[in-house]
């Protein structure tokens, strides 16, 4: 099965400082075909004004992932942490029982992110935050485990049954990601354009795949594609 969600599909808020599309409901954007894909909850492609942000609000029992795809993004909490996550980097955060967190873009340009929240396996547990540069040439032809409930080396560790990951494409490139038939992967191109199974997967397009034991993607031009793969929804 193979869903391709264009972006001019998705869920639209624009906040003057924030202009945001959902791929899935979140906030004051309903769609009932649209609420997860297995663990994958949120998936927000986000731009943020520089010298703008989220102030202090609090999360519980969700796994938030934040891909930096240009500028960065300062974060503090409740726990005492704080770093700034530039583009091509990635910072997790594990809500567990509770924590309040802020996200401020610093920066004087805009700052643009897919922020993706996961549902953990179980509730509660100690909250954290995390983050971690991955370089993109690391990630040439090849995906890299990003953020991983698996025992994956290198990735930052989240409490569910899913994975993200990240690679890069040359124009003309064939990818395979191997799966398996009862996980739900969720891919969008950050940049670039993909053709999976003959149909066009645009810049910033989602792609829902499941039932489906590997994904073979061309490049129809170079691409930076961001994947999270997950178990079902108990």
């Amino acid at each position: 099965m193979l869903d391709i969600r264009p972006f001019s599909s998705l869920g639209h808020a624009n906040h003057g400082w924030l202009n945001a599309r959902h791929h899935f409901s979140f906030a004051g954007y309903m769609d009932r075909h649209r609420m997860h894909w297995g663990r994958l909850r949120v998936w927000n492609d986000d731009r943020i004004e520089g010298g703008t942000g989220f102030g202090a609000h609090p999360h519980k029992d969700m796994e938030i992932i934040t891909y930096v795809r240009t500028g960065a993004i300062s974060h503090e909490d409740s726990l005492g942490n704080k770093g700034r996550t530039e583009a091509g980097d990635v910072q997790v955060m594990s809500a567990g029982s509770g924590i309040v967190h802020a996200e401020f873009n610093k920066e004087t340009e805009d700052t643009t992110l897919f922020q993706i929240w996961i549902i953990p396996n179980e509730t509660g547990g100690t909250p954290g935050w995390g983050t971690r540069p991955f370089p993109k040439d690391a990630r040439n032809g090849r995906f890299v485990t990003l953020a991983s409930g698996f025992r994956d080396d290198d990735a930052l560790p989240i409490r569910a049954e899913a994975r993200v990951l990240g690679a890069t494409l040359k124009a003309g490139e064939t990818l395979t990601f191997e799966t398996r038939r009862g996980n739900f992967s969720y891919l969008v191109p950050a940049t670039g354009s993909l053709e999976i199974e003959g149909k066009t997967v645009a810049t910033r397009d989602g792609a829902a795949l499941t039932d489906v034991e590997r994904i073979v993607m061309t490049a129809k031009e170079d691409a930076e594609i961001v994947l999270v793969e997950s178990g079902p929804l108990d």
